[in-house]
């Protein structure tokens, strides 16, 4: 784990193109904006929606922005990534995404981002879901997703919230 914010390395998932609506995006383009301001490393799947729009807001904002996608061809991943790392490991690759960040931001999200959530908890790496973004987010948003109860999905209002949330999570982890 990093010890500077502006070393950290947040990942944010959710819906890609389908299922993401226009709060989902404005939503993800604050939180990616607002991950740049702090100096922090933005880490998408960096494909369409909720990818997209993180992307676009931490290019918007001066900010790194790195996109791990799943296939093979660099030249598929969004326009807002600064970085490709192409996977070639299609679903597989949600595994990375999870490795290679410290926390994790939810907004909507289906079984993609679920699959992603999952990984996230078995490895200890703090969540913290968007309120009323649909999917995911609101379904496990406040939750743990099993009897272990090893990481509480925590819950934000508002995108500088979030950040601010997982960012302190990070720093009391350490």
């Amino acid at each position: 784990m990093h010890t500077l914010a502006s070393h950290m390395q947040i990942l944010v998932i959710g819906y890609n193109d389908s299922g993401c609506d226009q709060n989902c995006v404005d939503t993800a383009y604050q939180i990616g904006y607002h991950i740049a301001k702090q100096k922090a490393v933005l880490i998408t799947g960096g494909m369409g929606g909720v990818m997209r729009a993180a992307s676009r807001g931490a290019h918007d904002a001066g900010g790194i922005s790195v996109g791990i996608i799943p296939n093979s061809d660099s030249a598929k991943s969004n326009e807002f990534c600064d970085v490709v790392i192409p996977t070639g490991l299609g679903y597989m690759r949600n595994f990375v995404n999870v490795y290679a960040a410290d926390g994790v931001i939810i907004v909507g999200g289906g079984v993609g981002t679920l699959s992603e959530m999952c990984a996230a908890y078995m490895y200890n790496k703090p969540m913290v879901s968007m309120r009323d973004t649909g999917g995911m987010a609101d379904k496990m948003g406040g939750t743990y997703l099993d009897y272990r109860k090893s990481q509480l999905i925590h819950q934000a209002s508002e995108p500088s919230e979030a950040v601010d949330m997982i960012l302190s999570l990070l720093r009391h982890s350490q």
